[in-house]
């Protein structure tokens, strides 16, 4: 920090000036080479929650984010290479769709991909149900895959991006986990950090999503494309609903159990459109085709079975066991299923779905559950919103590696909530920012 002390950056930015690319480099660099303290770091995230900061600061952060480790170069890769990004929801498997069916078009997808976080699940942790599976990449390796068959699922390494784990752990003390700009910069970090030329972010708003409302969804899908754009990458932003679970599985092998029924034609609708609108996105930037043409790509491959086809061999490069697209027995099963009935008839009006989500967690299917984490745990819902209920039918099936409580069973139960009007169901896309 010689010649620029970090008093002076952090002044700046409590009176609300801007900080210019150079002090915002350099109090990045020193924070992760530990010149600048905690606490000094802490108080520019807390100015920085209540003031904002431009698009040209929150570009200015990203990339200081990314320099503060390695890139992967995918530039051996011909054809524009394209992520896809979630916001994260529950019961969003849709990785596990649209990156074969993009595949499957002839876009590369170096698809780099995280674990559970809160309430939401992780496609890492979802693809490692299936036997064998490992997401654990060199660079080598998932370049070498991506030529050969067109796509890989890849855990970002410790060095891509190493600010924003140590800035994210701050904020998670600091209670500056919210603030759009350092949203931004995190998820953008990582995407970028990762050599993509193109992204697909899937925004997720409603009681699921880490955005409640669509206006706070709108306001982050628009600046991460904004951003992106300004860093000389192409990207897309799909608006989708996150006020129910998507599909009806929510737990790692349910998941990819029911991402396998969507690749063969049929699962839950819901499932099958989102994931054919980001599919469609995907196609469109790495083709750079019409969007009318990438829709009717994406749903031809996904009907005749090119996608499918993709997933099995994309499971196979992994070391995974592709009979489970045929035996999905062979996916991990939770010893214990307890079902839960409804103790009053009428409509599903609403589901509870971040408490839904949490409870899934407990049952075993997040990885903060320790000893009681299992695969094969999770909830599969037999009612969603808008759907009759008869008194002593079945809501949905809780499946844990332990015993289920009664008092999880009345907290299940009480995430259906069961009226006599018909219900309101909110749009599953709201709308794409481009």
């Amino acid at each position: 920090m010689r010649g620029m002390p970090v008093y002076r950056i952090l002044e700046k930015r409590l009176r609300g000036e801007t900080n210019d690319q150079e002090e915002i480099r350099a109090l990045i660099h020193g924070f992760v080479d530990g010149k600048v303290l905690p606490e000094q770091m802490a108080t520019w995230l807390t100015a920085v929650t209540l003031t904002g900061l431009s698009e040209e600061e929150t570009l200015w952060l990203t990339e200081a984010m990314v320099a503060s480790g390695k890139t992967l170069d995918l530039s051996s890769i011909p054809g524009i290479k394209v992520d896809k990004h979630s916001s994260g929801g529950v019961g969003d498997k849709v990785s596990l769709i649209t990156v074969p069916i993009a595949a499957a078009a002839g876009v590369p997808v170096p698809k780099l991909t995280g674990r559970a976080l809160g309430h939401t699940g992780g496609t890492a942790d979802k693809l490692e149900s299936i036997p064998g599976f490992r997401v654990e990449l060199t660079e080598d390796e998932l370049i070498d895959q991506v030529r050969k068959i067109g796509c890989a699922f890849a855990v970002a390494s410790k060095d891509l991006a190493p600010a924003d784990k140590l800035i994210y752990s701050l904020r998670d003390r600091t209670a500056t986990v919210a603030s759009l700009p350092l949203i931004v910069s995190s998820i953008l970090s990582k995407k970028l950090a990762g050599g993509a030329d193109a992204f697909v972010f899937d925004v997720k708003f409603g009681d699921g999503a880490f955005m409640n409302s669509l206006e706070d969804a709108r306001r982050l899908a628009c600046s991460l494309v904004a951003v992106s754009q300004k860093a000389g990458k192409q990207a897309v932003a799909l608006l989708t609903s996150m006020d129910e679970p998507l599909g009806r599985a929510v737990g790692n092998a349910l998941e990819v159990a029911e991402a396998i029924e969507v690749l063969k034609g049929e699962g839950p609708s819901d499932v099958r459109e989102v994931s054919l609108a980001i599919a469609a996105q995907m196609i469109r930037l790495g083709l750079s085709i019409p969007n009318e043409e990438a829709r009717r790509k994406a749903q031809e491959l996904l009907t005749n079975g090119s996608a499918l086809e993709k997933f099995q061999r994309l499971i196979e490069a992994q070391g995974g066991n592709a009979r489970v697209l045929e035996e999905m027995d062979l996916l991990p099963q939770a010893p214990e299923r307890v079902e839960v009935q409804a103790t009053a008839s009428g409509v599903v009006g609403s589901i509870a779905t971040r408490r839904l989500g949490l409870l899934a967690s407990r049952l075993g299917a997040g990885r903060g559950t320790g000893s009681d984490w299992h695969p094969g745990a999770g909830i599969r819902l037999l009612k969603k919103v808008g759907d009759p209920v008869t008194a002593g039918e079945t809501l949905g099936i809780l499946f844990s590696p332990r015993p289920v409580s009664p008092q999880e069973v009345n907290e299940t139960r009480a995430c259906f909530d069961i009226q006599q009007a018909e219900a309101r169901k909110t749009d599953l896309i709201a709308g794409l920012v481009a």
